[in-house]
């Protein structure tokens, strides 16, 4: 049963026009074209993209279409669909380990040593570590959607040829834990983001306080085998402040970057505040609310 159905009872009978495994799959094909775009924004801001660092940008594009092209090709073929989408996570996984890679090698963290004050300096100025991990990230997220699970909440994914793979896991507690790990991630790089400015905002703080709300929710469902309504509940309240935090932060980013006459002027959209970073938080806060919907093809909220 959907963890949402056992908070909310009367929505029992609901049912979702896609599986939860589908709507994970779309929302991974819409995270690969927004990091792309999120990283030509970032990219430009030294004045100009180095050939290395279209890399992400292209795959990005490419992988998201892909992956919409394999949504389409399951409504007929899910074992090919399946197949497409994995090369497809496997090369965003691929994409993001050379990612954290390069930046790593760029703050100069491999050869000084990860813990260390001049560490923890050099990872609030330099090029984000934290940003090529949601590749790998959402690699793994989809891996997870492209199998079937039977029978729902077993662990046990159906592959290719009748072949299956027994995971420690359902996939609902999976998914709840994918999310907490991503919740981390965004709470990490908006840390890191922030503490260039030493956390003089008041704002800056709503961020933080939500993200460690929503990471505790999202691992407490995932570790517990027997959750009860008021777990959920708590979880779905954290996602939807989540939600509200990225709206927030967006109108504030976008203010701004705003002259004070309330002018757009493009280059201060490039290199002052994120413009996009705040939209993470809507990302993770829909993916713990996808995560409580039932489970199984024919999905029921």
């Amino acid at each position: 049963m959907a963890y949402l159905a056992l908070a909310l009872p009367r929505f029992r009978h609901l049912r979702s026009p896609i599986s939860r495994d589908q709507a994970f799959l779309l929302l991974a094909a819409f995270n690969q074209l927004f990091i792309a775009v999120d990283i030509y924004l970032a990219h430009n801001i030294s004045g100009g993209i180095k050939p290395a660092e279209w890399i992400p940008i292209i795959s990005g594009f490419v992988c998201g279409a892909l992956l919409l092209i394999a949504g389409a090709i399951a409504v007929k073929n899910r074992d090919l669909a399946s197949a497409l989408a994995n090369l497809v996570f496997a090369i965003s996984i691929g994409i993001g380990l050379l990612g954290a890679y390069f930046h790593l090698n760029r703050t100069v963290l491999l050869s000084e040593g990860l813990v260390s004050i001049r560490a923890v300096a050099t990872l609030i100025w330099a090029p984000p570590v934290i940003g090529p991990l949601f590749y790998i990230l959402i690699g793994v997220l989809g891996i997870s959607a492209a199998w079937i699970e039977k029978p729902v909440e077993s662990g046990r994914l159906q592959l290719l040829r009748g072949r299956t793979v027994q995971m420690p896991y359902s996939k609902t507690r999976a998914y709840l834990l994918i999310v907490a790990i991503f919740i981390l991630a965004t709470l990490i790089s908006s840390v890191l983001d922030h503490a260039r400015f030493g956390f003089d905002n008041a704002w800056v703080w709503l961020p933080v306080t939500a993200a460690l709300f929503g990471f505790s929710t999202a691992l407490h469902l995932g570790i517990a085998s027997r959750p009860n309504p008021g777990d959920i509940a708590a979880h779905g309240t954290a996602m939807l402040l989540l939600i509200a935090v990225g709206v927030i932060g967006f109108v504030l980013h976008s203010q701004s970057s705003l002259t004070s006459t309330g002018v757009i002027v493009i280059e201060r959209f490039l290199r002052g505040s994120p413009l996009l970073a705040p939209l993470l938080f809507c990302n993770v806060g829909l993916m713990g609310l996808l995560a409580l919907l039932a489970p199984g093809e024919e999905s029921r909220v």
